[in-house]
């Protein structure tokens, strides 16, 4: 008999013993939202036996993690994941640091399960090396309705305008009429938005994407500058530096009338117990419709070494793509789900509609990647971009003629 309970014990143990280990996470979802989605990630890794390790680091729009990356890789500490976006991952993929995932995605059937435009860019050299979680959208409105309605604007606004002659009134009526954080990556949000709005998709492609010299110089990509400068004298004087999310708070608050802004700024809404077409609205940024400014979240998968931590590692990559965690991550995000087969059903209005405009775009070769937050370019020309739309929002005296050269020569 006590043979047969030692064995019992053995067996039952056994796989854990084996198999357990620890994910360490390096990510920059540091906000509210961001937070309470990552926990659905957590549980679902912890719940197949393997511990936690969380590593958030805050600000600067992903920068400051970046830079803490680069210090562990170089030290030879990577951590088993990394959250990164579109041109990033090849730049460590390149470095030979990337796992290859071709099993689990064969296994899972990632290719069938995934929109090719994205699968495409969590592959290197054909082999996947990081998983998506989501696909956020750059160009919402987010517009508190008290704010409009006691500033006497009678609808949202939907063309630009309608947009700054809704902006004049909010300001008149003594709120702050565009709630903006001025930070690098909020400011090139601001100014690819306008340039999707004035230009259109194909225009947005031929900038960001083909790095044309003749659109990067052309009237269009001047009347952006003019519009983006434009939107400047409707934020407040302490915008310079402040993060994404205590912004949105200013809305939230009732402080201020609007933000444009991806949808992570929903997460923000909802954690406020805020329902959407109520106290807020959420709508294409004005000038945009049909088209979708889309950035997604991934984790880059690092080498690791033991069974055990590869076990980990794929527990936690397979956690990612689960339909359960996509469902309720994304809901809690802000965000839509990244896998093609989950339906919209329990997600709120902005969110269906966000799924719904998704897909339309798609058809209509209107999904564009964001600068802003990586997908467009490489790294080391999106530096130079950053640099130049933010010196011409502080600088009142650079011309929009001027700035679209300079745009041009960063690009090169």
């Amino acid at each position: 008999m006590k043979r047969v309970i030692t064995l019992t014990f053995i067996v039952f143990f056994f796989p854990i013993l084996t198999f357990a280990a620890e994910v360490e996470v390096l990510h920059f979802w540091t906000a509210t939202g961001e937070a309470r989605a990552l926990t659905e990630i957590k549980q679902a890794v912890q719940s197949k036996g393997h511990s936690w390790l969380d590593f958030a680091v805050a600000g600067g729009g992903g920068e400051n993690a970046r830079a803490v990356l680069t210090q562990r890789v170089v030290t030879g500490s990577a951590p088993t994941a990394a959250q990164m976006k579109g041109t990033e991952i090849r730049v460590w993929a390149e470095k030979g640091v990337l796992a290859n995932l071709d099993k689990l995605a064969l296994a899972e059937n990632w290719d069938a399960l995934l929109p090719p435009s994205i699968s495409s860019q969590m592959k290197y050299d054909g082999h996947y090396v990081a998983v998506p979680v989501n696909v956020h959208r750059l160009n919402w409105l987010w517009v508190n309705l008290d704010v409009l309605k006691a500033s006497g604007v009678q609808k949202v606004p939907t063309t630009l305008d309608e947009l700054f002659l809704a902006l004049n009134k909010i300001k008149k009526a003594g709120y702050i009429a565009l709630a903006h954080g001025s930070q690098p990556w909020q400011d090139t949000i601001l100014f690819e938005s306008m340039v999707l709005s004035v230009g259109g998709p194909e225009f947005y492609r031929r900038v960001f994407v083909d790095l044309d010299e003749s659109a990067l110089t052309s009237a269009t990509m001047q009347r952006a500058f003019a519009l983006f400068r434009q939107l400047k004298s409707y934020t407040d004087n302490e915008s310079s530096g402040r993060d994404w999310d205590l912004t949105t708070a200013l809305v939230i608050r009732g402080k201020a009338g609007m933000q444009i802004m991806g949808d992570w700024a929903k997460g923000e809404f909802i954690a406020a117990n805020m329902q959407a077409g109520k106290q807020y609205a959420c709508v294409p940024s004005p000038g945009t419709q049909g088209s979708f400014s889309y950035t997604v979240d991934a984790f880059a998968m690092f080498k690791v070494k033991s069974p055990e931590q590869i076990k980990a590692q794929e527990a936690f990559a397979s956690s990612l793509l689960d339909p359960v965690v996509q469902q309720k991550f994304n809901q809690i995000k802000g965000s839509i789900p990244v896998r093609n087969d989950i339906s919209s059903a329990g997600f709120d209005s902005c969110g269906q509609a966000s799924m719904a405009d998704f897909s339309e775009a798609g058809k209509n070769y209107a999904q564009v990647p964001s600068v802003a937050t990586h997908m467009a370019m490489p790294l080391d020309k999106l530096t130079n971009v950053y640099e130049l739309i933010s010196e011409f929002w502080n600088d009142s005296q650079l011309s929009p003629l001027k700035a679209s050269q300079l745009l041009a020569e960063a690009v090169k």
